[in-house]
């Protein structure tokens, strides 16, 4: 591990060097390790080569004060920063760089170590991930399920539908332990949320001309494709292809959620609102509606921290 040398520290490792000692004699000397004393020469000697102790401690220093999370942040733009977790759940690269295009320049780095720091753990619950990580392992296996009358699987899906044109739609549901259910829409390369609650739960049909409500604004052109799993909810694509002018609908393979993951990672950005346990059938469409924009309105790193709805539109102006 790099130790922070002092000045003191560095004037031995001038003295050193000028003796003609090994870095390891050096190194002993100052109870450091060998690297460091390495390091520090390396990084702070002069352009020809020379170290002089003077002109290395404040290049130092210099470094240090550059660094992420060592600059003193205004209490303004902390407040800010605080009050868009709270208020609105933003990760601390959307709000970085939101706040980069309003010419306050502040790292995503530096917003972690205030969630970090803040002891009432509040920041930390309103973060999507709670501060804590987990990773699944991938699985690929071709599924041909049965259960789904003339299912088209994903793998026949066109190679342009690869998340960076528009037009590509993604769907999934939210269920609650009574099958209550949440439909959840999004536009692939823009991240536009679209939900709605299903008053009849998982049923096909209805299910169906939830999708075809929901999408028949967009119908035309630019209505390319929707993907989905092989839920029986879904059983109706036919349906949806028919009243929506021919919109191919695709499905994944069984157990791989990844290849249909931009709803699947908006889905976790919902249960910071709907947790997990939550009875479906008590949430308003009020509600439901100030959760889509919220989500919308939120600046994404993909999109150079524009909003869904702000590029979703432009196709559309």
């Amino acid at each position: 591990m790099y130790n922070h040398l002092t000045r003191e520290q560095r004037y031995a490792i001038y003295l050193g060097i000028q003796k003609q000692e090994t870095n390891k004699a050096i190194a002993q000397a100052i109870n450091v390790s060998e690297a460091t004393v390495s390091r520090e020469i390396r990084r702070n000697a002069t352009k020809n080569g020379k170290y002089l102790w003077t002109q290395a401690d404040e290049r130092a220093k210099r470094k240090k004060r550059r660094a992420p999370g060592n600059r003193t942040v205004k209490p303004e733009v902390r407040w800010r920063v605080e009050q868009l977790i709270r208020d609105e759940q933003w990760s601390p690269k959307q709000i970085s760089g939101f706040l980069r295009k309003e010419g306050i320049r502040i790292s995503h780095k530096t917003i972690y170590k205030f969630i970090r720091e803040d002891e009432t753990g509040e920041l930390a619950r309103n973060c999507r991930h709670k501060m804590k990580y987990a990773r699944k392992a991938r699985r690929r296996k071709e599924t041909k399920a049965t259960n789904i009358r003339n299912r088209v699987s994903i793998h026949e899906r066109p190679a342009e539908a690869d998340g960076k044109r528009f037009g590509d739609w993604e769907m999934d549901l939210i269920v609650d332990k009574d099958n209550h259910a949440i439909l959840t829409m999004i536009e692939r390369s823009t991240n536009f949320l679209l939900m709605s609650k299903l008053k009849h739960g998982k049923k096909a049909m209805p299910l169906a001309k939830t999708v075809w409500r929901l999408l028949l604004p967009y119908k035309g052109e630019k209505l390319l494709t929707i993907t989905t799993d092989n839920g029986s909810e879904f059983a109706e694509h036919q349906w949806i292809t028919e009243h929506l002018g021919g919109v191919p609908v695709y499905f994944t393979d069984s157990y791989s959620s990844w290849q249909k993951g931009a709803i699947e990672n908006t889905n976790k950005l919902i249960r910071q609102y709907i947790a997990k346990g939550t009875d479906i059938s008590s949430i308003t469409e009020a509600h439901i509606c100030k959760i889509q924009k919220k989500i919308n309105r939120r600046p994404r790193q993909k999109l150079n921290f524009s909003t869904p709805t702000k590029e979703f539109y432009k196709h559309y102006s």
